[in-house]
């Protein structure tokens, strides 16, 4: 083989290896890169996938464990130090279904609803808790036992109160005061506002306190307080018939 021919056929042999595209001169290579547009595409699409939240499927809830309801009375008391060390799934699981789970499936006879483990006027079932972690804000859905995503970002400082920001979870208290109405209360004077207060704030604590008991149990820090009540309602994406009441924060003890 001759010198030139063989040099040709080499250098004609590169671009199959080295994966490149020559161009006029031998050794000018011409490489296709990312262009901005793309990378920046990509980059949306990544920074848009990490904002979407996907529903929380809670472990079921344990039927044992913990302290008695004596004992737990005996250490119920308000905890403002918390730390920020996220719950694991099968406490948070414990923690929303004491608060307001479902302890009756079969229901009872008025309305036919599931029974709840904190008591409603009338089996009204009023309170949505709303809980806020790090990643997103969700809706507890009793009836399914998850959490369903309401929007993405980190919106515990809503909870209003120095500290409680830091808090793995705030879970906000907010009424429904359309199912009054609309599910046929007895009640005659239903429709003035000071008696649907009354309602709704005897529901709230009665479930704050589930809360504060299993948090005894738990050796949990529990702190009810007041909260945010005017930017909540626009990034909960509440309805008009909505209103929200009061926070708790719940975490371990700093």
């Amino acid at each position: 083989m001759k010198r030139r021919k063989f040099v040709t056929e080499i250098l004609a042999a590169i671009p199959l290896v080295a994966g490149v595209k020559l161009s006029g001169r031998i050794g000018r290579e011409k490489i296709t890169l990312p262009s901005p547009k793309n990378i920046m595409e990509e980059k949306a699409m990544k920074s848009k996938d990490s904002n979407v939240l996907k529903p929380i499927e809670l472990p079921k809830p344990e039927k044992a464990g913990g302290k008695t309801v004596l004992e737990a009375l005996w250490l119920r008391r308000t905890i403002r130090n918390i730390k920020p060390d996220p719950l694991p799934p099968q406490q948070l699981s414990n923690l929303l279904w004491a608060a307001f789970g479902i302890n009756r499936p079969e229901g009872n006879l008025i309305r036919g609803k599931p029974g709840r483990t904190a008591a409603s006027a009338s089996n009204s079932q009023e309170i949505d808790l709303y809980v806020a972690l790090p990643e997103g804000v969700y809706l507890y859905d009793a009836s399914h036992h998850r959490l369903v995503p309401v929007i993405a970002g980190d919106f515990r400082a809503r909870a209003g109160r120095r500290g409680a920001e830091k808090a793995p979870v705030n879970i906000f208290f907010v009424v429904d005061l359309s199912r009054y109405v609309a599910e046929g209360q007895p009640d005659p004077r239903i429709k003035d506002p000071e008696v649907q207060k009354s309602y709704y704030y005897v529901a709230t604590g009665l479930i704050a306190e589930n809360i504060y008991l299993y948090a005894a149990s738990a050796g949990l820090a529990a702190w009810f307080h007041n909260c945010d009540r005017e930017n909540t309602p626009n990034e909960f994406k509440l309805k008009p018939e909505q209103k929200v009441l009061f926070a708790q924060s719940v975490g371990y003890p700093a």
